[in-house]
């Protein structure tokens, strides 16, 4: 891809968008790490003892964040990285750090999922705050640093001495808050969860992750399925992790 000026773009948008609208039909199958995140977000804002009437909710692979707030009297308002998505939530298709909302649009701002994967995270996380009004709420949830270590551990060891990036950049807690210091929020707060999923194979994680809209979207990445020969490496690599029981635990 060719970019005259800008951040540079660590993700390809057109494939992020593709994957994630790929894995709409069949996500309920794969949509623990979803459901974890929506599920906390939801109960930190049961926290909150105020009224919230108007909400963007950013990314929506399905209808239940928008559920969850059309049940707490809100107006919502859905926007995704995928097309397919944003038409299913009746919503619009749009990049986060492109989003087209106008200044105190919304008191209450709620993205679960995506925001690992922005191009430009420091602008969108200020369009997200020129979109709230002055005392809104702005939750979000994504994966973090420190995952998925098995796997990446894993692919590194199979590939030898020509490793292709896989597993994009994470970002960790102490850039979280200070993203969000310098994108103007008031008195923000960054924390971590860790949550461990076991497996009895390699290829299972990879299906879920591909059922997620999870894939590698990285524009540096050489393109091209993995062969036979390193997947049977890296699964023996996954193996050698298992428990007694043969599962192995990725994070």
């Amino acid at each position: 891809m060719i970019q005259e000026s800008g951040p540079p773009l660590l993700f390809n948008p057109r494939t992020r968008a593709r994957l994630r609208d790929r894995a709409q039909t069949g996500f309920a199958a794969h949509d623990f790490l979803y459901r974890y995140m929506l599920d906390g977000l939801l109960e930190r804002l049961g926290d909150v003892t105020r009224d919230f009437r108007r909400a963007l909710v950013i990314g929506c692979p399905d209808t239940s964040a928008r559920d969850a707030l059309v049940a707490r009297g809100m107006d919502v308002t859905c926007a995704d990285p995928g097309a397919r998505n944003a038409t299913l939530n009746g919503g619009i298709q749009a990049e986060e750090d492109a989003l087209p909302f106008a200044e105190n649009s919304f008191d209450l701002v709620l993205a679960c999922g995506t925001l690992d994967t922005v191009n430009d995270l420091p602008g969108a996380l200020m369009l997200i705050r020129r979109a709230l009004k002055p005392d809104g709420l702005f939750l979000g949830a994504c994966i973090g640093a420190g995952s998925l270590p098995r796997l990446r551990q894993a692919l590194f060891i199979a590939e030898g001495d020509s490793p292709r990036p896989h597993i994009h950049p994470q970002i960790d807690v102490r850039a979280a808050g200070d993203l969000l210091a310098r994108a103007g929020f008031a008195l923000p707060v960054a924390d971590s969860e860790t949550l461990r999923v076991r497996y009895s194979a390699i290829l299972t994680l990879m299906q879920d992750l591909r059922g997620m809209g999870g894939g590698n979207i990285m524009t540096a990445a050489r393109r091209g399925p993995l062969n036979r020969a390193v997947l049977a490496r890296a699964a023996e690599h996954f193996a050698q992790a298992a428990d007694p029981d043969g599962k192995t635990a990725e994070t």
